[in-house]
């Protein structure tokens, strides 16, 4: 048992140093020249555009689900008109940016994960290396940067619209006008609330494009290692995805709150 115990350990340890090693190579490879514009534009496209369909329908839903949800707790206690603050802050603070980077990581860490691995079990990766080609700025610098970038413009696009989601549920429960629920939701929501929100999906979409990255960059030889790239792209980048979401609530709670 110590003996395994002690194997784990040694392996975790050996992937931590390969991640480290990878992450220098991302920094290296970013402030070299060079930069490939069109595929990084691409990627924007791939990753954002693509993605806002399904970020939107989501964050419409959990509007309207949280709305109808939190209603009959406060109308017990005679707090509904305290609603439309309640789902403004809820959304913004928290809802929004961890339910956006969840999604994206399924979406976007195992789709970049399964083509990166394909790519290396295929031999391409290698042949862009023999033909002079920086396999490392054109594939994993590009991709990165795209998540790091998109990510956050879906959160406030998923607010805006979990916002009104959540109007139309109180429209359709209340029948409240949309000027009073927008000048309540501008109320409830100070700068400090949406500043280290937006802070933290940054660092949520350079987990997701990160880990998508690592694991199909280093699948091993054979067609299942896409497969498992794939899995272990999306459970690493979500057990990622709250770790920083922990850290980024204990550092609000100090500086902001």
């Amino acid at each position: 048992m110590a003996e395994q115990e002690l194997t784990g350990w040694k392996k975790w340890m050996g992937e931590v140093g390969e991640q480290t090693t990878f992450l220098s190579g991302f920094f290296r490879n970013l402030f070299t020249g060079g930069f490939e514009w069109s595929e990084f534009v691409r990627q924007c496209y791939e990753i954002g555009y693509r993605s806002i369909t399904l970020v939107g329908i989501t964050s419409f839903i959990m509007g309207v689900v949280l709305t109808l949800q939190s209603r009959p707790t406060l109308v017990k206690f005679g707090a509904s008109s305290m609603l439309p603050y309640m789902v403004c802050v809820s959304i913004i603070r928290e809802i929004g940016p961890v339910i956006t980077a969840i999604i994206c990581a399924g979406k976007i860490s195992s789709g970049i994960g399964a083509e990166l691995g394909s790519m290396k079990v295929t031999e391409q990766i290698d042949a862009m290396e023999v033909s002079g080609a920086n396999p490392m700025q054109y594939l994993v610098v590009t991709r990165i940067l795209a998540t790091t970038i998109m990510i956050p413009v879906l959160t406030l696009m998923g607010d805006v619209l979990g916002l009104f989601g959540g109007f139309l549920a109180v429209h359709f429960a209340d029948h409240t006008s949309w000027q009073l629920y927008f000048n309540k939701c501008v109320s409830s929501v100070d700068f400090t609330d949406l500043l280290p929100a937006v802070i933290k999906t940054v660092f949520f979409g350079f987990a997701v494009g990160f880990i998508g990255c690592y694991k199909g960059f280093n699948s091993n030889n054979g067609t299942e290692s896409v497969g498992i790239a794939a899995n272990s792209a999306v459970v690493s980048a979500s057990l990622w995805i709250f770790f920083l979401d922990v850290v980024a609530v204990q550092i609000t709670q100090l500086f902001f709150y």
